[in-house]
């Protein structure tokens, strides 16, 4: 063995870089030793081809095996062939089965003659072509821990102090592969903090502007209920309900219930996410998976293990990529784009929709099973319309917001306000509630609101025509306009209950001085019946 192969295998395992471009570096170095044809590293790892691999009637469990990570050789009688390939006929070996499989379980160093022994072969044609005459494997070992092996077969005899050179190389190659996977966990872990990170500064703002769910209403106590059920568990939720509900709401305060309150509540709006950038998106990518990926990247699984991934508009998730989001659901497993390894997640995930996902299964739009295992424990979030009642304390609740964040004096909200927003159907729910509050406090005169409710669903038809030539105005007499100042105040006093000033008042509702409207009241005739 070359001392310089040695000295070189050092310098490597000293710099940062990605495990495979480490251990490719070692095999090629024991490459170019005198004597050896192929030198190749196998690592432990997840049985993950088991449907197709050669060896799987010698499996037992199916479970673990020896992944080839490394390859370097020359063929003897094909000076073309690529030994660098992971993907021919051995790249997998089951824990025990052949040399490789035998090393991987017990951790025991062999060296084989090959020359009149050829029975432990697998292809023995060949070695007899390419002339091999020994086998030498090597655990990796790391502080106790069985990372791999490093197998050469070599055209020479390998003698002990040969074999004992080599088990110096299987000792770099282990400290190098647990520097440089340490290393690697060290970038993804920096990678998810600063996502962490950056969703906690974005939920810190999202939270300024709000406390929570508001309501007393019977349909708001029924989500509360259930969100009390549900939250100590870690059953998937579906929620589902019109835009501007308050989805969002409902999966923070399930997250902010559940034992997984310390971790990071990341939320995704699956319909901001081009289609081609889901699978990253989710599940992360190693360095150089495609074009444009420069580093790897931890998707918002591996921000969010340990804790709760929300997915909003869950119904424009691809179906293509529906499969894969069943799996980390149904087994916690996923793969990232360009790699084969398999990671393991622990996520809850609360998903929401305004579609009818049943339909959506129903049109081959949604996968059935995906469908079933995300709405475990269904919640529904009732529109505003269906919860009037809210109302009075949703508006004062985003007074009290806007006027935090304007810095101004806080709009005094009269009955007559609050009469015009309960009597409108609020097509975008509380977030357009919420606007309009917003929208009115900018607009106010003094501590007056006046809120902009949209175009009546119905226009006039006289609206909507121009006036034809000719067409005159209606002219009421001085009596009838006198008989409709009275029914109006009439109306006014009753829907207050006769009460003419103070807080809810006719007055107030009438926007007149309460001195004013008793002198009408006077004029007119009217007085309170007894």
């Amino acid at each position: 063995m070359d001392f310089r192969a040695l000295q070189q295998i050092s310098l490597d395992v000293a710099q940062v870089r990605p495990p495979a471009e480490v251990l490719q570096s070692i095999v090629s170095q024991l490459s170019k030793q005198p004597g050896v044809a192929l030198a190749r590293i196998w690592l432990r790892g997840p049985g993950d081809i088991c449907s197709d691999c050669r060896l799987r009637h010698e499996c037992r469990d199916r479970e673990t095996c020896m992944h080839l990570v490394a390859s370097a050789g020359c063929s003897r009688v094909d000076p073309d062939a690529d030994w660098s390939t992971l993907t021919g006929r051995f790249r997998r070996f089951p824990l025990g089965v052949r040399k490789i499989g035998r090393i991987g379980q017990t951790g025991a160093p062999e060296l084989l003659a090959i020359e009149g022994q050829r029975d432990w072969l697998v292809d023995r044609d060949w070695a007899a072509r390419e002339g091999l005459r020994s086998f030498a494997g090597q655990p990796l070992i790391f502080r106790d821990e069985q990372l791999g092996l490093l197998g050469v077969f070599s055209r020479t005899p390998i003698d002990e102090e040969g074999f004992g050179w080599l088990r110096t190389f299987a000792d770099h190659a282990a400290v190098a592969l647990a520097n440089a996977r340490t290393l690697a966990e060290l970038d993804e872990l920096r990678q998810r903090l600063e996502l962490e990170r950056d969703y906690l500064r974005e939920h810190l703002a999202q939270t300024q502007s709000r406390s929570g769910i508001v309501g007393d209403s019977p349909a708001i106590r029924q989500v509360l209920r259930q969100l009390e059920l549900v939250a100590a568990t870690d059953a998937s939720v579906l929620i589902a309900g019109e835009s501007g509900t308050g989805k969002e709401l409902v999966a923070c305060a399930i997250h902010q219930r559940s034992p997984r309150s310390e971790r990071a509540l990341v939320r995704v709006n699956c319909a901001s996410i081009p289609h081609q950038l889901f699978e990253s998106e989710f599940f992360g990518h190693a360095k150089g998976a495609f074009t444009g990926a420069a580093r790897e990247r931890a998707g918002r699984f591996r921000v969010a293990d340990g804790g709760t991934l929300f997915l909003d508009e869950i119904g424009e998730i691809p179906l293509a990529l529906q499969g894969k989001l069943l799996r980390v659901l149904q087994a916690g497993e996923y793969s990232r784009v360009g790699e084969d390894h398999v990671r393991e997640v622990d996520v809850r995930v609360i998903a929401a929709t305004n579609r009818d996902l049943l339909a959506e299964v129903r049109a081959g739009r949604f996968r059935e099973d995906l469908y079933y295992r995300l709405s475990v424990f269904p919640i529904r979030v009732p529109p505003l319309r269906e919860r009037k009642r809210d109302i009075p304390a949703l508006a004062a609740h985003f007074i009290e917001q806007g006027q935090r964040r304007m810095r101004s004096a806080a709009p005094r909200l009269r009955q007559r306000d609050l009469q015009q927003l309960q009597a409108y159907d609020w097509p975008g729910n509380v977030r357009e509630l919420q606007n309009v509050i917003e929208r009115a406090m900018i607009l106010a005169s003094g501590d007056r609101l006046h809120f902009e409710l949209g175009a009546p669903a119905e226009p006039s038809p006289v609206l909507e025509r121009a006036p034809a030539q000719g067409d005159s105005k209606e002219i009421l007499s001085d009596a009838q306009m006198q008989a409709r100042v009275r029914e109006n105040i009439l109306a006014a006093l009753r829907q207050c209950r006769w009460k003419v000033s103070g807080p809810g008042g006719a007055a107030e509702l009438l926007e007149l001085n309460p001195n004013t409207l008793a002198s009408r009241m006077r004029a007119l005739g009217i007085q309170r019946p007894r």
